[in-house]
């Protein structure tokens, strides 16, 4: 089963409020009302309510079981532009600039994640990638095990049983151009912890090159094979499970057969369910054309390294791309105890 439908059953159980700051975007409202009848909880839709609702009515969508917030009429604004002033007094912000910024309704989406108004963010729709992150890098804290914000997209196979059931994790392709290794092990950390959440298998963490264990010292493989000692350290100082190997072809990291030809041997040479790329201009284009040429399913950007769960999605995405982005930050919100019955909170 791919993994889509696998949230939705887990979010049906474990219902989430997720705020979209673009809340009159056609896209953002089918979207929204898939989440209202499907029963995966409150979609909160920010913007003028006027023109929410002509948008809806155009489309013939019933707005019952979402909310709709003006972020310039809340009665919660003052209490968040204290928030951002006090967050980034630091960086020589002053009352007025925070009061302009919490006007957005992307500022405002922020805050309500990161005060526990809303469980996760669905930003992007409509806006350039640096305006939609700016917010989300100022207010929501990174978690402690790692000091790199990136992302990862999910590809979500109907047929192949690659990764995980048909599921795979790509990362970076969206963030970080040209990482160190130290970024290079946030990446892999990071994307392997949502990996982990979402699937509840042990992540299989392939450190993609264009060598598979080479004896050649040319820079880039010598960045990533210490990358991958590093995000080793990291998950093991963390108390975190994961298995990761490196430098490693991706048909090496995917296909048992071809890994076994070329002599390479581990528990994620051919079964890799996340793999992570040496750049930016190698992630994004992978995922790119295998959307286009191959017909998967893609799903982010969903940002990793954060204590509260955002995706960032392209201004190219349909409304399925948007509801499997909600499913996923949606998910990552549900206490993992609860997800695979392991305890309660």
């Amino acid at each position: 089963m791919p993994l889509i439908p696998k949230l939705i059953e887990r979010l049906q159980r474990h219902p989430k409020r997720i705020v979209f700051p673009e809340g009159s975007d056609p896209r953002i409202l089918q979207a929204a009302r898939q989440w209202v009848t499907r029963r995966m909880g409150v979609p909160i839709l920010l913007g003028d309510r006027t023109a929410i609702k002509d948008a809806a009515a155009r489309l013939d969508i019933n707005l019952q079981g979402m909310r709709i917030i003006e972020p310039e009429r809340s009665e919660d604004l003052q209490t968040f532009i204290g928030h951002l002033e006090q967050m980034r007094r630091i960086k020589g912000i002053k009352v007025a600039e925070a009061g302009e910024a919490m006007k957005t309704t992307a500022y405002y989406a922020t805050m309500m994640v990161a005060t526990a108004q809303a469980d996760a963010l669905v930003s992007g729709a409509t806006q350039s990638a640096s305006s939609a992150l700016r917010p989300i890098f100022q207010i929501i804290p990174k978690l402690s095990e790692v000091q790199n914000i990136s992302s990862l997209m999910v590809l979500d196979f109907d047929e192949q049983k690659v990764g995980s059931d048909g599921s795979l994790f790509l990362a970076d392709c969206g963030v970080i151009p040209d990482p160190t290794a130290e970024q290079l092990s946030d990446i892999a950390l990071s994307t392997a912890m949502i990996a982990k959440h979402l699937t509840n298998e042990t992540p299989r963490v392939a450190m993609l090159s264009y060598a598979s264990k080479s004896s050649s010292n040319q820079p880039s493989l010598v960045k990533v094979r210490h990358a991958t000692e590093l995000a080793r350290a990291k998950a093991r100082d963390a108390g975190f499970e994961m298995e990761i190997d490196g430098e490693l072809q991706v048909d090496a990291a995917l296909d048992l057969a071809v890994a076994t030809t070329k002599g390479v041997g581990s528990s994620v040479a051919g079964r890799a369910n996340v793999l992570v790329f040496p750049d930016l201009n190698s992630g994004n284009i992978a995922f790119k054309l295998i959307q286009i040429l191959a017909g998967a399913n893609t799903f982010g950007q969903i940002l990793t390294g954060l204590s509260k769960p955002a995706a960032e999605i392209s201004r190219g995405a349909s409304a399925h791309d948007v509801f499997g982005a909600a499913a996923i930050v949606g998910c990552q919100a549900i206490d993992q105890r609860l997800l695979y019955g392991t305890g309660g909170q």
